[in-house]
C-alpha cells in the first residue's frame, strides 16, 4: 500500500493539469525537429531533478499502468527491487534495457506483474485481441517530447526469446526477419505492423506458471 501510495503522490506532482503557450519568435526556426504526435501529459524534467535516472514516463490509458522510466546502463537492474527514491521496493520501478540508446531501433522495457494489479500486471489483458484493440496506445513521455505507441502483437515467450536480443538493426532485411520471427510467435497480430525505419517498444512482464515465462 505504501509503494502505491508514493507511486500516485509522484504522479500527481509531475501531472501537467494545463499545456503550455508555445513562445513566438520573430522568425521560424528552421532546424526544429517534428512535432511530437501527443500532448505532454507529465513533466519528466521535474523528476530527472529529483532522479536523474529517470529518462520517460509511460502510461495506457484506462490501465494502471502510468510509471516512470528508469534506465542505468552500468547498472542494469538497479531498480528491480528499488523505488523511484533509491530505497528498497518488491515492485522496483520499470527500467529500459541497459543496450539501448536514443537510436535504439527497438525500446524494451521491463517492469514486475505484481499480484496487486500495479507495475506491468496488466499487460496480462493484452493477451486478448479484443482487449488490445479497444486499448491500442501507449504514450511515452521524454524531457524533449511525447509518441504515441500502437500496440501490434503479444507473444508469451521465454526470458532469452531472440527478440530480447533485438535492439538495434543494421539492414531492412534484419528488420523484416525479426518482424518475422515475432509474428510466428504472437498470439495476435493488428493492423499496425511496424516499417523499417519506425521505432519499436517492447514491454516485458513475468507471465505463465514457469518462472521463465515472459509476456511481450
Amino acid at each position: 500500500k505504501k509503494e502505491e501510495d508514493d507511486f500516485a503522490e509522484l504522479q500527481e506532482r509531475c501531472q501537467i493539469t494545463e499545456q503550455p503557450t508555445p513562445e513566438t519568435t520573430a522568425e521560424p526556426d528552421v532546424t526544429t525537429e517534428a512535432e511530437p504526435d501527443a500532448a505532454v501529459k507529465h513533466d519528466v524534467t521535474m523528476l530527472r531533478k529529483r532522479n536523474t535516472d529517470c529518462i520517460a514516463w509511460i502510461s495506457i490509458p484506462d490501465t494502471e499502468i502510468s510509471y516512470p522510466v528508469m534506465h542505468t546502463p552500468s547498472e542494469p537492474q538497479r531498480y528491480l527491487r528499488l523505488n523511484f527514491d533509491r530505497k528498497y521496493s518488491v515492485s522496483g520501478v520499470p527500467f529500459m534495457d541497459y543496450r539501448c540508446t536514443d537510436e535504439s531501433a527497438n525500446f524494451v522495457v521491463y517492469g514486475h506483474h505484481m499480484k496487486n494489479g500495479t507495475m506491468f500486471a496488466d499487460l496480462r489483458f493484452y493477451t486478448d485481441k479484443t482487449f488490445a484493440n479497444k486499448h491500442p496506445d501507449i504514450l511515452w513521455e521524454t524531457e524533449t517530447d511525447s509518441h504515441v505507441f500502437s500496440v501490434y502483437a503479444a507473444a508469451t515467450v521465454n526470458k532469452t526469446d531472440s527478440w530480447y536480443g533485438f535492439i538495434d538493426v543494421d539492414t531492412e532485411n534484419d528488420f523484416i526477419r525479426q518482424i518475422d520471427s515475432l509474428k510466428s510467435k504472437s498470439l495476435y497480430t493488428t493492423e499496425n505492423e511496424p516499417r523499417f525505419g519506425e521505432k519499436l517498444l517492447t514491454l516485458s512482464t513475468c507471465y505463465g506458471s514457469s518462472k521463465d515465462g515472459r509476456l511481450i
